[in-house]
C-alpha cells in the first residue's frame, strides 16, 4: 500500500499536476451522466426505453464522429483555444436537448439537440492524458499517470451514475443532466486556464504535426474499444432495465456505481505494480475477463448478487483501458498524440450507441436477462479483436 501511494504522490508531485488533474475530474463527470440522464429522462416522458435508448445513441454517435475532430483541433490550436469553445456549444445544445422533452416539441428537436450536444463535447479524457505524457519522462511514471486517470475515470463513473439517478429519480428528470452541464462547463474551464502545463500546440511544431498517425497500430485498438463501448452501452441500459424490473429503479445508479468500483480498485493496483508482461498481454487477458463476466448476468434476478458479479466484473476494465492508452502513447508522435487518444475515445462512444439502443430493443421485446446477452456479444468481440493489436514504439 505504502509503494502504491508513493507512486501516485511522485507523480501528483510534479507543479501544476494536481490542479490540472483535479480540474479534468470535474469536467469529465458529464461522460458519465448524459448517456443515463438521458435515458431517464427519455423514458420518464415517453414510457419508452427503445426511445430513450435511441436518443442517448444520437449523442454518442455525434460525439464519436466529432471526438477525432476535436482531438486534431486541440494538437492543433491548443487546449486553452478548443476546450472552453466546444463545453460551451455542448452546454446550449444539452439544455435545448431537455426543453424539447419537458415542452414536448416536435421529435426531430430532441435528435437535433442531443446531436449538438454529442458532436461539441471536448476530449477532456485525451487533453488531460497528452498533458501527462507532456509532463513526465520516465515510462513507470506515464504509466502511474494513466492509471491515476483511468481511477479518476471510474471515480466519475461511480459517483456520476448515481447522482445523476438521485437527482432525476428524487428532484425532477432534468435535474442530473442541469448537473451535468454545470459540472463539465466549470471544470473544463478550470482545466483551459491552466497555461502552465499545456502541451505546445501544434501549429508551433509543424514537424510533430506532420508526424504520420500509426494506423496499424491504432485502428485495432480502435476496434477493441468499439466493442468494449458497446458492452458498456448494453450493460448500462439493462442495468437500468433490470433494476425497475426488480421494482426498485433508484438501486441502478447504485449497481452501475459497483461495477465502476471494480474498475477502480484495479486501476489503483494497475499504476503501482511494475508489470512484466506488456500492455498488448494485459489488453487481451483484460479483455476476455470482460467478457467472461458478462456471461452469468442474464441468468441472476437478486440485487445484491447482481452487485457482486457487477463488483467482480469491473476489475478489468480500467487494466485493460490503461493497456490500450499506454500502447497509443508508445506508439504515436506527441505532435498526434491528443488525436491518437481520440481515435479510441471514438471507438468506445461509437460502440455505446449501437449497444444501447440494440439493448433497449431487446429490453422492450424480451425484457432485461436477454438484454444481457448484447453485453456479452460485445464483450466475445472485444476479446477477439484483441488479438490483432501489436505494440509499436515511435521513432525518436
Amino acid at each position: 500500500m505504502r509503494q502504491m501511494l508513493d507512486s501516485y504522490r511522485r507523480v501528483l508531485a510534479r507543479p501544476g499536476a494536481f490542479a490540472f488533474s483535479s480540474a479534468a475530474l470535474v469536467a469529465r463527470l458529464p461522460i458519465s451522466m448524459v448517456g443515463l440522464g438521458i435515458v431517464l429522462l427519455v423514458e420518464e416522458r415517453t414510457g419508452s426505453y427503445g426511445l430513450a435508448g435511441t436518443v442517448a445513441a444520437v449523442f454518442v454517435l455525434a460525439e464519436a464522429a466529432f471526438a477525432v475532430l476535436h482531438g486534431r483541433w486541440v494538437d492543433h490550436f491548443g487546449q486553452a483555444r478548443v476546450l472552453p469553445l466546444g463545453i460551451s456549444v455542448f452546454g446550449a445544445g444539452l439544455a435545448l436537448m431537455m426543453l424539447a422533452v419537458e415542452q414536448d416539441w416536435a421529435r426531430p428537436w430532441t435528435y437535433v439537440f442531443a446531436a449538438v450536444a454529442g458532436s461539441s463535447l471536448p476530449q477532456v479524457g485525451a487533453s488531460v492524458r497528452t498533458r501527462w505524457s507532456h509532463l513526465l519522462d520516465q515510462p513507470a511514471d506515464k504509466q502511474t499517470a494513466f492509471a491515476l486517470e483511468a481511477v479518476l475515470d471510474e471515480v466519475v463513473f461511480v459517483v456520476g451514475p448515481v447522482l445523476v439517478t438521485l437527482l432525476a429519480t428524487g428532484w425532477h428528470p432534468v435535474a442530473g443532466l442541469s448537473f451535468a452541464v454545470a459540472s463539465g462547463v466549470l471544470g473544463t474551464f478550470a482545466l483551459a486556464v491552466q497555461r502552465r502545463t499545456e502541451p505546445p500546440a501544434g501549429r508551433a511544431s509543424p514537424a510533430a504535426e506532420r508526424s504520420p498517425m500509426p494506423w496499424r497500430l491504432v485502428l485495432p485498438l480502435a476496434l477493441v474499444c468499439l466493442t468494449l463501448g458497446a458492452l458498456f452501452g448494453a450493460a448500462e441500459v439493462t442495468t437500468v432495465a433490470f433494476a425497475e424490473e426488480q421494482g426498485a429503479r433508484w438501486v441502478a445508479g447504485w449497481l452501475l456505481a459497483t461495477w465502476s468500483f471494480g474498475s477502480l480498485v484495479a486501476g489503483l493496483v494497475t499504476g503501482a505494480v511494475v508489470w512484466r508482461s506488456g500492455p498488448d498481454i494485459r489488453l487481451r487477458w483484460g479483455s476476455a475477463a470482460m467478457a467472461l463476466a458478462m456471461a452469468p448476468l442474464a441468468f441472476v434476478s437478486s440485487i445484491p448478487l447482481m452487485a457482486v458479479l457487477l463488483l467482480v466484473g469491473g476489475l478489468a476494465i480500467a487494466p485493460t483501458l490503461i493497456s490500450a492508452m499506454t500502447m497509443v502513447e508508445q506508439g504515436v508522435a506527441p505532435g498526434r498524440l491528443t488525436e491518437g487518444m481520440a481515435i479510441l475515445h471514438t471507438g468506445i462512444v461509437a460502440g455505446v450507441a449501437p449497444g444501447a439502443s440494440i439493448a433497449g430493443f431487446v429490453v422492450d421485446h424480451h425484457g432485461a436477462s436477454a438484454a444481457y446477452a448484447v453485453a456479452l456479444a460485445g464483450g466475445i468481440l472485444g476479446a477477439l479483436a484483441a488479438q490483432t493489436a501489436r505494440p509499436r514504439r515511435r521513432m525518436p
